[in-house]
């Protein structure tokens, strides 16, 4: 019988404001569009004196110097005109009390503050507006990610990635988000992986967010699926069954792993995260490794060489039809945007300044169908001929996946954990 409303923005703000009108006693909110109808002194929101409780979630994440401005203004008001001494507040986070090494040449800054986590618990409640002494409870592991998740990682170079990642996605399927650091990425990989019929959703902060919903919900719903995505998917979201995590890119935060990693392995059901560590990752993945005090070196994930050869082949295709495609996009906004303009201008364009003239085009196209033709006969080969019977990493032994491709009975954890069981093994005998 608890009435609750939902305000986020990039959704219709009427819609929002009519839940509102219903006197919900649980609001759930993004800063942005609260502050908005804060402002805009909606009926519901007028008399804040009376809230019993503010609950800020990722709240370090909340306070950081240059974001969420709304959330400060909000917290102002809170804590001055709209004061309530009866008002408890709550602080939530997964990645809260963990703390960087401050670099040396900060901290031979003046007035510079050596961090700790009593520090920067402090400097949040300061922020957020607590009075008085808090009460912690800390329920992190040493390790800030949880027992269930198996962390594993592959070195190569940064053009090797690519080669990776489909192996792994045909290798294994299930429901698998993908992690990059820019938009950019996310779009190339969505067009190479659309051409290697993969089928995968991206997700990004420059999608409407009826898009981003409705490709979250294509996501949750299939058993066997690929979530592209940037950091927006990194905090907050809860869906079911995520068996593994890929950071395509080491993230530039050990918070940023650890809440990307999060998005597997929860609720206790076991999940593998594997990060792809190119030359350029190589100082971000040695920052994370430092904070997190990881006491055990994070173990290779196992590949197997013999079809990585025929990977490489499709991939190498996927690469030029999509190199291919998008010349030819290119292209045809070009000569379209400067038909307009002349046309506008009423004047007579000569054939040079176009891209690309028919003769040209039509051989293009001829060269785009071949290589789409080769790529066809590709995909249609089978790639793993031995039928696999193995498991894949995991802490505590067997994770078990949809079967969704024939032939394949073999899960990522179980492969990680039998290379595992053989390296003790071996270390045994020595």
């Amino acid at each position: 019988g608890i009435k609750t409303a939902i305000l986020v923005g990039g959704m219709a703000a009427q819609k929002q404001e009519r839940v509102l009108n219903r006197k919900p006693e649980i609001v759930i909110a993004t800063p942005g569009r609260l502050w908005e109808l804060v402002k805009e002194r909606h009926p519901h929101l007028s008399n804040l004196r009376q809230l019993r409780c503010l609950v800020i979630d990722e709240a370090d994440r909340m306070v950081e110097k240059g974001h969420f401005l709304e959330l400060s203004q909000l917290l102002e008001l809170l804590n001055d005109s709209q004061y309530n001494p009866q008002r408890q507040t709550f602080v939530f986070s997964a990645t809260l009390t963990l703390v960087h090494q401050t670099p040396t040449r900060v901290l031979q800054k003046k007035h510079a503050k050596k961090m700790d986590k009593k520090t920067k618990l402090e400097l949040l409640m300061e922020k957020v507006g607590i009075k008085g002494k808090p009460k912690v409870i800390d329920l992190t592991r040493k390790e800030a990610t949880v027992e269930t998740l198996t962390e594993t990682r592959i070195h190569c170079n940064t053009n090797e990635k690519d080669y990776y990642l489909y192996y792994f996605l045909l290798q294994y399927p299930g429901r698998t988000m993908v992690f990059a650091n820019s938009i950019d990425c996310v779009k190339r990989l969505s067009s190479l992986l659309t051409i290697l019929n993969c089928d995968p959703l991206p997700l990004h902060a420059n999608m409407h967010q009826k898009q981003r919903l409705k490709n979250l919900e294509r996501f949750a719903e299939r058993e066997s699926c690929v979530l592209l995505t940037t950091d927006v998917a990194a905090r907050g979201l809860d869906i079911p069954n995520v068996q593994h995590v890929i950071h395509y890119q080491v993230p530039r935060t050990s918070e940023l792993y650890v809440h990307r990693s999060g998005r597997t392995a929860r609720a206790a059901n076991e999940g593998l995260s594997l990060l792809l560590i190119g030359p350029d990752d190589l100082i971000n993945f040695r920052k994370i490794y430092k904070t997190l005090e990881k006491s055990e070196e994070l173990p290779f994930f196992p590949v197997e060489t013999k079809c990585m050869t025929s990977i490489k082949e499709r991939m190498n295709l996927a690469r030029q039809i999509e190199k291919a495609e998008f010349f030819n996009s290119r292209a045809k906004q070009h000569n379209s945007w400067l038909q307009q303009a002349a046309e506008a201008l009423e004047i007579d364009l000569d054939d040079d300044m176009f891209m690309g003239n028919e003769q040209e085009e039509s051989q293009k196209q001829k060269m785009l169908k071949g290589m789409k033709k080769q790529l066809k006969h590709l995909l249609s080969q089978p790639l793993f001929k031995v039928l696999m019977k193995t498991k894949y990493p995991t802490q505590s032994g067997k994770l078990l996946l949809p079967q969704t491709s024939v032939g394949i009975s073999e899960s990522a954890l179980g492969t990680v954990s039998k290379q595992q069981a053989k390296k003790k093994k071996s270390i045994q005998l020595n």
